[in-house]
């Protein structure tokens, strides 16, 4: 699992949340919900801002993991 999907699931469980819960309160369907929980890899970021922002958090850019520092 990612850990964006971790820490939404966390998020979710820890406010104790439904998944159903959740869609109604960011205003996304049940379906987006439970893909974003499973880490399904495309998924619309305006949506994902939704979830995010009921936990006062936005999607940002991270530095890119590379398996081979020397490669650019």
């Amino acid at each position: 699992m990612n850990t964006l999907s971790q820490f939404i699931k966390n998020r979710r469980k820890l406010l104790g949340l439904t998944k159903e819960d959740l869609s109604f309160k960011a205003g996304v369907g049940l379906r987006f919900i439970r893909d974003l929980e499973q880490g399904k890899q495309t998924l619309q970021m305006d949506k994902v801002n939704q979830v995010l922002a009921l936990f006062g958090h936005e999607l940002g850019p991270l530095p890119a993991e590379r398996t081979n520092p020397e490669k650019h």
